[in-house]
C-alpha cells in the first residue's frame, strides 16, 4: 500500500463492545484503508465476531507471543499504510476523529487528541483526560506522567519505521512511541476530543488510571524506557 491509512487494533476477549467500536470506526476508512486487528488468545466469540463483517478492509491476525505490547506490535508490523491510527477494542470514535486527525497530519509526524473518559455504558466519569492527567509534550514531563495514551494517538510511517521493533522491558507500546516521537520527530497535542475510552475492570491497560506500582517498579519502568531512548539514538 503505496497510501492510506492502517488502524491497528489489539483485541482480547472483546466480544462485549468490540461491534460498537468496529462500527464507529469503518465507516470512517476509505476502500484503500486498512483495519488490522491482531487476536492475543481470546476464549470468548471475539474472532468469529470480527470473521461475521466480511469486510475486505479488516485483516485479521493471531498473535504469535502473548500480552498487550506484543499483540500491538504484531499489528504495528503487518501495517501497510502511509497514517498509523491505534485503537482498543472497547473505545468508540467520534464520527470525525479520522477526517480531524488527518488535518494534523499533514504538518506533524505524531498526534495526540484528547478523549472522554466514560464508563461501561459510555456516561463520562471525565469530560477530559488531558485535564486529568496534565497532559503534554516533553521527555521528562513524560517519564515521570505518561501523556501518550495509544487510543488517542496516529502517527506517520516514519516514527513507525524508528520505533520497531519493541525494545524489550518497555512498560507499554504506546508511551515507547511516543517518546520516540518526541526525541526523533514533531509531536503535537490537539484540544478535540475525539473518542469515548471506556474505563472498566478488564481493561489490558491503564494509562488513563493512576499507577498502581510500587515505588522501585516505576523507577525501574523509567530507567528501561531511558535506556532504550538512548540506545536508539546510538544506533539512528
Amino acid at each position: 500500500m503505496a497510501s492510506g491509512i492502517s488502524v491497528c487494533m489489539a483485541v482480547r476477549n472483546g466480544e462485549s463492545y468490540l461491534h460498537e467500536q468496529l462500527s464507529s470506526i469503518l465507516p470512517q476508512l476509505a476502500g484503500e484503508d486498512e483495519l488490522i486487528i491482531s487476536d492475543d488468545h481470546s476464549t470468548d466469540n471475539t474472532v468469529r465476531l470480527i470473521r461475521e463483517y466480511q469486510d475486505a478492509r479488516i485483516r485479521l491476525l493471531i498473535n504469535p507471543g502473548q500480552g498487550v505490547i506484543t499483540n500491538f506490535e504484531n499489528t504495528l508490523r503487518a501495517a501497510r499504510g502511509t497514517y498509523i491510527f491505534l485503537a482498543d477494542q472497547d473505545d468508540v470514535w467520534m464520527q470525525d476523529k479520522v477526517e480531524k486527525t488527518m488535518r494534523f497530519l499533514k504538518d506533524c509526524d505524531l498526534v495526540v487528541s484528547d478523549c472522554v473518559i466514560v464508563n461501561e455504558s459510555l456516561l463520562p466519569s471525565q469530560e477530559s483526560f488531558y485535564q486529568m492527567n496534565g497532559s503534554g509534550k516533553g521527555l521528562v514531563r513524560n517519564l515521570l506522567r505518561n501523556s501518550y495514551m495509544g487510543c488517542c494517538m496516529a502517527f506517520h510511517r516514519k516514527v513507525l519505521s524508528r520505533a520497531l521493533p519493541f525494545p524489550e522491558k518497555i512498560p507499554m507500546h504506546d508511551i515507547w512511541i511516543g517518546l520516540t516521537a518526541e526525541v526523533h520527530f514533531n509531536v503535537k497535542f490537539i484540544s478535540d476530543k475525539l473518542l469515548f475510552h471506556r474505563r472498566h475492570h478488564q481493561n489490558a491497560t491503564t494509562t488513563s488510571e493512576s499507577s498502581t506500582g510500587t515505588l522501585a517498579e516505576k523507577l525501574t519502568r523509567r530507567f528501561w524506557l531511558l535506556k532504550s531512548i538512548i540506545a536508539q539514538s546510538y544506533a539512528a
